[in-house]
């Protein structure tokens, strides 16, 4: 079988809670583990996307707008709509693993570190279209 979401591969979550967001896969378990006996993806997505900017507004508006909310999550496979598109994140693939889940102060960590790499990328301007929301 093809190996469809690897490491960087950015998908569309089609169920739950985050249905509809954009996320790119961390790691992919393609066999399952014990606990988990069915393939899924680790995998890093925007939960509260940014806000549009305008030049009139002020540098503290725009600050606030830009804020983004990042959510790190398993997933089932069949719950991930793949797309042909890629984004380059060194950093998260060391920062979220299985263990990451099991305590929730690591948990809370990660998604921290994974907010300072997204916002870096937001604001560099590279993968725009990542940062917006998705309309259908």
């Amino acid at each position: 079988m093809v190996k469809i979401y690897k490491p960087g591969k950015v998908a569309i979550v089609l169920n739950g809670r985050q249905a509809g967001k954009k996320v790119v896969v961390i790691k992919q378990l393609d066999e399952g583990t014990k606990d988990r006996q069915y393939p899924y993806a680790l995998v890093a997505g925007i939960e509260r996307y940014p806000l549009k900017v305008t030049r009139k507004m002020s540098d503290k508006k725009i600050k606030r707008r830009s804020r983004l909310k990042p959510f790190i999550k398993v997933v089932n496979y069949s719950h991930l709509f793949p797309t042909r598109y890629a984004l380059e994140l060194e950093g998260i693939k060391g920062l979220v693993t299985t263990d990451t889940f099991k305590d929730p102060t690591q948990r809370v960590e990660a998604k921290k570190q994974v907010r300072k790499l997204l916002q870096e990328r937001y604001f560099t301007g590279k993968n725009r279209w990542f940062f917006q929301k998705l309309r259908f």
